[in-house]
Parts: C-alpha cells; structure tokens; sequence
C-alpha cells in the first residue's frame, strides 16, 4: 500500500510541473532577426515592438532581399510607420528572403500558421511565388502583390508599384540623349539587366529595348542573377575583355548596385567612368554620390514613402474587411489585378534633358531623412557645392 501512494504522490507532481513548465515555440527556421539571416521572420507590433505570436490582428509583410539597400532602409521602416499609424492594433509578420524562392515558402508558411489575416508579399520569384498566393487565399488570407508582381496562375488582391517599363524607358532616353549631347552619332551600348526571376526586370529590360531598338547597336547583353554589384561587375569585366574599351558609348545598368559593380570594373580596366555614361535606379546613396561625383550619369528616383505607404492603407483596410477602390489594372497572366502604379522619375545632376535634379527629388523629399543633404556630402563636399546642395 505504502508503495502505491508512492507511485500516485510521484505521478501528481510530474503531473503539476508539467502544467507550470510550457516549452518555449521556436520562433522561426532560422530565428525571429531582421537582416541576412532572417530564415522565417518575427513578430511585431506595427513599428518594431517585439510582440508574441499568438492572437492579435496579424498582417505579414515579406521582402525579397537586403542586396538593395531600399527594403530595409526605405520599404520596411515606412510600411511599419504608416500602418502603425492607421492600424495601431495590427501586429506585423516579418521577413526577408534574401534571394532565396524557398526561403520565402518557408517565411509564408510560417507566417500563415501564425494567424495572419492579410500578406504583403514582394516575390523573390514572381512565378513561384504563386504557390504562395494560392495557400493563401485557401485560408482567406487577403494577398497584396507588392512592387513585383505575382504570377503563376494566382489571383493576389491588389497589386502596388511603379509603372516599371516606363522606368526602363526613362533609363535608355536618358542615355541616348546623354550620348547624343557627347556628339556620338551611333551608340553602342552594353545592357545588364536585373534578375530573371525578377519580372520588375523583365519590365525594365522591355522598356528599354522599345527605346534602344532601331537607335543604338546593343554590343553585349546579360542578366545579373540575384542583382549583385559583384555580379555587375564580372560580367562588365567581361564585357570589356570582348570588345575592349572602345568597343561601347555607354553602359545600360538596370539598378544603382549593378551599376555600381560595372563602374568598378570599368575603373579596374582603365576606363574611365564619366566618358561612359551609366545607368542606375532606385536613388541609392552611393549611386546619387557618383552622379554628383561625375561617374554615374543618372538613376529613376522612385519615391519609396507613397509606395510603402499605399501599401499599408491597402493592408489596413483589409484586415478592417473593406475593400478599397482603385483605378487601375495589371493583368499577371491569369486575370486583371486591381492595380496602384506609381510615377518614376529620371535624375541626374542638374536636371539636364528632360530629367529631374537631384535637389529637386532626392534633397527636396529628404529622401534619406532630415539630414539627408549632410549623408550625401560626406566626403562629396565640392561636388555637393558644385551642385548648389551646400
């Protein structure tokens, strides 16, 4: 008898303790950090509170990379602001892919398991991010195709960007007329576009060709494959060994970091960037202090705040169960997508040949916040005087 109230006094306090010791859930594949080695994303109220996974009204927000400074600097900061701001009671699902399609599958499984009720997702993969869409809308989960748009045969809610072949038209006017002005008669031009997966790229690479095609010759042509600077710039590398550096009038960059990675590898073969005009967009930093310095001839300004911003009204107004009105519409191959598009613009120093300066877009806006003259000047001071920024 002795041993039987043993056995039961030992089962009731494996038992008690068992109830007052709940094990910890992972937060994540890969942890719950912003940054390179975000794998599943992180909790948070709108505005960065950490804020625990269960209950609340969730909306997911998943990026495709930090290779381009503007998701986390630009993209995130101002979709977390505004949103907080409209919807102070939606808590944030965040993650960022780093140009890996699985690693997004993996972030929007998570995120749909933690009770998310509307997904603002800017695909690594336009295709493949399909699969994603379709998960979730089978969860009544509200889809918001964000910058680049979604395909493979999904129906997303709403779809918000820029009008992205005109920015490739506005890259390949800019150049030719850049070249025109320097007195060459027939351009001959290298192109390295964005990533193919990228359909933002695909969109730009059309734009630019409906420009160049009849009125430069294309010399060498490629894709950098996840957007890198250093794939730029082998490539550029490349380019240069086959044609040698006389071979072309300027060079068509799909991006500010493409461009970036080509214009070193112009200066490591002796050539010198500011007789070879070079494109860029998105008004990266590093990009606007190379025009201002004379390397790079200009980048499509696209005003990151309204995009983001737009972004989460859209969101905010789906969680509530509404459904917002808009003009225009994008069709991704399955069907018309309720559609925001947003105006690109062309900058370049001064604002010569029809494109807008650098004061005028990036200084007016404080694109990069209130001391955003003193970011760009460090160390650009007489090229910032020059350009009457000082």
């Amino acid at each position: 008898m002795r041993s039987i109230v043993r056995i039961v006094t030992a089962l009731a306090l494996v038992t008690a303790g068992a109830a007052g010791c709940k094990k910890k859930e992972p937060q994540g594949a890969g942890g719950d950090k912003a940054g390179s080695d975000m794998k599943a994303g992180s909790d948070t109220k709108a505005g960065g509170e950490t804020k625990p996974a269960d209950g609340g009204n969730k909306i997911a927000l998943l990026l495709p990379e930090s290779q381009t400074a503007r998701y986390e600097a630009a993209d995130r900061p101002f979709f977390e602001k505004k949103l907080k701001e409209l919807c102070p009671q939606a808590e944030i699902v965040y993650s960022n892919a780093n140009q890996v399609a699985a690693d997004q599958q993996q972030q929007a499984e998570a995120a749909i398991a933690k009770g998310v009720k509307v997904m603002v997702l800017d695909p690594v993969d336009g295709d493949s991010a399909g699969v994603i869409v379709k998960n979730a809308k089978a969860k009544n989960i509200s889809v918001i195709s964000y910058d680049r748009l979604i395909k493979g045969g999904s129906s997303p809610d709403y779809y918000i960007s820029f009008d992205n072949e005109q920015v490739g038209k506005l890259q390949a006017d800019a150049l030719l007329k850049k070249l025109a002005a320097d007195g060459v008669a027939k351009p001959r031009i290298t192109m390295i576009n964005g990533s193919p997966t990228d359909n933002n790229a695909t969109l730009f690479k059309t734009g630019a060709h409906s420009v160049f095609d009849g009125k430069a010759t294309i010399v060498k042509e490629d894709a950098a494959a996840n957007w890198k600077p250093e794939e730029a710039q082998q490539l550029m590398e490349q380019f240069i060994a086959a044609i040698k550096p006389t071979g072309f009038d300027g060079a068509y960059q799909a991006n500010d970091g493409t461009a970036g990675g080509a214009i070193a590898a112009m200066k490591a073969a002796g050539v010198d960037p500011k007789k070879k005009p070079t494109t860029g967009q998105d008004a990266e930093l590093a990009a606007i202090q190379r025009i201002l310095a004379g390397e790079q001839y200009m980048t499509v300004y696209k005003a990151i705040q309204p995009e983001a911003e737009k972004a989460a009204e859209l969101a905010c107004a789906l969680l509530k169960g509404e459904k917002p009105a808009v003009t225009a519409k994008v069709n991704n191959g399955t069907g018309d997508v309720p559609s925001v598009l947003l105006t690109p613009i062309a900058v370049t120093a001064d604002g010569a040949a029809g494109t807008s300066s650098v004061a005028d877009t990036i200084v007016k806006d404080k694109f990069y916040g209130a001391d955003t003259v003193a970011q760009i000047c460090k160390g650009y001071e007489a090229a910032c005087k020059a350009a009457k920024l000082q």
